[in-house]
């Protein structure tokens, strides 16, 4: 395959991911804003929607304040904003014509078809139902391609990138909201169990959308140190940091059988995985979660970019 070719998949892949992360996290910030607790730590449900996506100084330079309607326009259909929903549809559509041909219909279709149906949303005709709607649409257009390729793509090299792209993107997305709210997952701080946290932790699992599939594994109340481990160490979880890192060895490995070689990014996801599948979560908490997951994204990036080397290139 060739390298453009490759680096198209992976970030075709990586941008209707993000598209479907940004929905969720909105989706979780219009829930929070109508609890009656406010936030402790001086910031809005709408600003760390904003900062989960990782362009809150973006937004800073653009807006006076995270008011709901700021931030669906940032979030929403902003053009400046390359992680906007609108902005990542309309690299998926251009990654997916350019590979149009390693595509099967089903998937072309669902990006085509998607991204029509969501051109003509603009911030100034959304009432809250249809930025319901519209955000369920967006859900719907990351599922049907991933069900797509999961059920009509060959198991080749075109197939191994579309899902490292995925899976790389989850991965960054579930530490980052984590670390929004790493203070507040230390189940040892004085203030834990109150309203306003049991809140937080339901807007962290219900940004990955995790709070059902939670209280079928620990058929429990929310814990913190419960939520913590759900999404970092437990591997039956799809959006788990674990999970996440057992996809991208696997696929990596993949693709080095098929090439006949290996490079240091089937080295870096080897030793990522180990580490989280080897960690318990008194050691995360020993390290602090916040300098833990910081340095997870950090190592995330990095195999980004090991990957584009290796193959992107």
């Amino acid at each position: 395959m060739l390298s453009r070719h490759a680096d198209n998949l992976y970030w075709l892949a990586r941008y209707v991911e993000r598209a479907e992360n940004t929905a969720r996290l909105i989706e979780a910030a219009t829930r929070l804003s109508a609890t009656p607790v406010p936030g402790s730590d001086g910031r809005n449900e709408w600003e760390m929607a904003v900062d989960g996506t990782g362009t809150l100084a973006n937004f800073r330079e653009a807006y006076d304040s995270p008011t709901p309607r700021n931030v669906i326009d940032h979030l929403v259909v902003s053009a400046a904003n390359p992680s906007s929903i609108r902005s990542c549809l309309d690299v998926a559509r251009t990654n997916a014509r350019s590979v149009r041909t390693a595509l099967t219909m089903d998937m072309w279709e669902t990006i085509n078809s998607g991204w029509m149906e969501t051109r003509s949303v603009t911030t100034a005709n959304l009432t809250r139902q249809e930025l319901s709607d519209y955000l369920a649409k967006v859900k719907e257009i990351s599922l049907r391609f991933d069900g797509s390729a999961y059920r009509t793509m060959l198991r080749n090299d075109a197939y191994y990138f579309l899902r490292l792209g995925t899976y790389i993107e989850r991965a960054d997305f579930t530490a980052r909201v984590l670390a929004l709210k790493a203070h507040v997952l230390d189940p040892k701080r004085p203030s834990s169990g109150g309203s306003f946290d049991y809140f937080q932790w339901s807007w962290i699992l219900r940004s990955v959308s995790a709070l059902t599939s939670y209280h079928w594994v620990y058929r429990d109340n929310l814990k913190p140190n419960l939520v913590a481990e759900f999404l970092i160490l437990r591997a039956e979880m799809p959006r788990s940091l674990v999970s996440c890192y057992e996809n991208v060895s696997l696929f990596l490995d993949s693709l080095s059988r098929d090439y006949g070689r290996q490079g240091p990014s089937q080295r870096q996801a080897r030793t990522m995985l180990s580490q989280l599948q080897g960690t318990t979560l008194d050691e995360l908490f020993g390290v602090g979660l916040g300098t833990y997951l910081d340095g997870f994204m950090a190592d995330n990036a990095n195999l980004g970019g090991m990957i584009a080397d290796q193959y992107l290139g």
